[in-house]
């Protein structure tokens, strides 16, 4: 009981009140007090959810159940929130949806374009490659996202230009590190060489990855050394044609 007076008396604006709790009846105070209680009032209140919780709880519907179970409702339920403080962080669920795509596939390109900033270019592709089974172990959720729905299941016509912008960048960001890690692999691009340098760095490890992915276990570390064996016997032979 104690602390509850305190707690009320620290709330009051000072010269307000008596020490029995009774309301002032001086026409001064009560100025005061209407005046302290605009105030507080006008105090904005700090947000009981990040973007990035909300985000999270989304991305942990949709793995079970899929982009359409992820309704505002829904989400609203898992965080213990009203729709509507959703609502002011995201304008719509399409909004929020295609955040989600943006941020995971950001996650796991930048995690692939990295490794291919390696000097060594023989080096750096392999790296690439072994990124994805490294991503999928960080981010069991987002390689649910990525690799068993359809982006178009995230794309949305009422997207901000600025949502527009990054999802074109990321379209571009892949298309871009392949040509140059090709042109650095064999000092060109041909057609036949930008084709083996997908087939080894993305086709086939996201399909060595996929089946773990769809039994929601990591992928085990002999998909590494298959991974490994596959680069080699692709990218090697041409290597060698290139230094013959």
């Amino acid at each position: 009981m104690i602390d509850a007076m305190r707690a009320r008396s620290a709330l009051s604006p000072p010269g307000v009140g008596n020490s029995t709790g009774a309301k002032s009846s001086d026409p001064r105070q009560l100025v005061v007090l209407d005046s302290y209680r605009c105030k507080v009032g006008d105090m904005p209140r700090a947000a009981r959810f990040s973007d990035s919780q909300i985000l999270d709880t989304a991305a942990a519907i949709i793995a079970v159940g899929g982009p359409t179970a992820a309704t505002i409702g829904e989400i609203g339920h898992r965080l213990g929130a009203p729709s509507g403080s959703i609502y002011h962080r995201f304008p719509s669920r399409n909004a929020l949806l295609g955040r989600l795509w943006m941020q995971k596939a950001a996650s796991f390109q930048d995690r692939f374009v990295e490794a291919l900033e390696n000097d060594n270019a023989e080096r750096a592709g392999l790296k690439a490659a072994l990124s994805m089974p490294t991503s999928v172990r960080l981010d069991p959720i987002g390689a649910k996202i990525l690799l068993l729905h359809r982006r178009q299941d995230f794309l949305s016509d009422e997207w901000s230009e600025a949502m527009r912008g990054e999802a074109e960048r990321l379209g571009g960001q892949v298309a871009d590190a392949l040509a140059s890690i090709t042109k650095r692999l064999f000092g060109r691009a041909s057609a036949e060489d930008r084709r083996a340098v997908a087939f080894a760095l993305l086709d086939t490890p996201m399909a060595a990855v996929r089946r773990h992915v769809m039994a929601s276990e990591p992928p085990p570390p002999s998909v590494d050394d298959l991974l490994r064996s596959t680069y080699d016997a692709v990218i090697g032979p041409r290597l060698e044609k290139r230094r013959g």
